[in-house]
């Protein structure tokens, strides 16, 4: 039995003028990547915040902050992580995801 997809108003939005593309996300991104057991969906989220941080994604960023969080990953990890990735990925980016990471906390009520 496969897992639900998580919603995404994003997504949506999209789907009728990128169908294909919405299509490939639910069937292969969510559907089987994220679904592999090589890795968990833990280190998965870590990955891919560092990902979307260090190639400044901010859209993306803030929804899979947020997955993150839903993962295990901690705030206190995610703040450590784009710490880590301004002498990387550069300071720009690095304040970006600071701000994506303020604005998914501040969403949540944390």
């Amino acid at each position: 039995m496969s897992k639900p997809i998580p919603q995404s108003a994003q997504r949506d939005r999209v789907r009728k003028t990128v169908p294909a593309l919405v299509a490939y996300t639910e069937g292969v991104v969510y559907s089987d990547l994220w679904e592999r057991t090589d890795l968990s969906k833990r280190d998965r989220s870590l990955v891919t915040v560092a990902a979307l941080v260090a190639t400044y994604r901010p859209e993306q960023l803030r929804t899979h902050i947020g997955r993150a969080l839903d993962n295990g990953v901690t705030q206190e990890e995610i703040a450590g992580l784009i710490t880590h990735l301004a002498f990387y990925a550069g300071w720009p980016a690095a304040m970006s995801g600071a701000q994506a990471l303020t604005e998914v906390l501040e969403q949540r009520g944390a």
